[in-house]
């Protein structure tokens, strides 16, 4: 770990399928010691641990529907006060909607904090078609990977872990891409509107390289957070 920050970060990551958003996060969590929280993983767990939240939104997933966002705040909620999140949080997928935005608001007042920065990850839409289609990650660890953009130092091994396994999401092609990102902005729009009202929305072109992208978003972060 590199750097710390001198107030708990809350760092809300908005950007369509293939922006980087998690090869981000992930630089973020070791560079500044946050926790990258992303709705899917925080569902697993709680639902792997049998919390009342858990449980709840097993029995909803089973049933085939989706979990309301009072379960996905309780879920998020307990994980925020575990102190492993002294730091603060890199929020991913989360929240979607302007509801949501705003039922987040709420829970972080509650804690005595707001968000630090929500940071929008500018994107060539047919550009990032073609990033979507060509990227694939270890079986292993999770870690991605680009047929162009970002090969493995060492074919066919992942520089993480070594693993020899990798695995495209089915829903990684042109025609689903395409549907995805018109999804995405529409969703997003008014979360872009809220968090401008807000005073804490940035932007960061994500077309350029991942240093790049890297270095603009630490800069963001140690101001967000000084």
């Amino acid at each position: 770990m590199g750097e710390t920050v001198t107030t708990q970060a809350v760092i809300i990551l908005l950007g369509p399928p293939g922006a980087g958003k998690g090869t981000q996060a992930r630089m973020l969590e070791e560079r500044f010691g946050l926790v990258q929280l992303s709705t899917g993983d925080l569902l697993r767990a709680a639902v792997a641990a049998g919390t009342p939240a858990g449980l709840a939104a097993k029995a909803v997933m089973e049933a085939g529907g989706l979990v309301s966002d009072e379960i996905v705040l309780e879920i998020l909620e307990d994980r925020m006060s575990r102190p492993d999140i002294r730091a603060g949080v890199i929020l991913d997928g989360f929240p979607r909607t302007a509801g949501q935005a705003q039922a987040l608001d709420r829970l972080l007042s509650g804690r005595g904090l707001g968000v630090s920065a929500a940071i929008s990850l500018e994107v060539d839409d047919e550009a990032m078609i073609d990033r979507v289609a060509g990227r694939y990650a270890c079986a292993d660890c999770g870690e991605g990977y680009h047929d162009t953009h970002k090969r493995p130092a060492r074919a066919g091994a992942c520089d993480k872990c070594g693993g020899t396994a990798f695995r495209r999401r089915a829903d990684d092609n042109a025609e689903t891409a395409r549907e995805r990102l018109r999804a995405y902005h529409a969703e997003t729009a008014p979360l872009i509107a809220h968090y401008d009202k807000l005073g804490v929305l940035r932007t960061v072109d994500a077309m350029g390289s991942i240093a790049a992208i890297a270095t603009a978003l630490g800069t963001i972060v140690q101001r967000a957070a000084a």
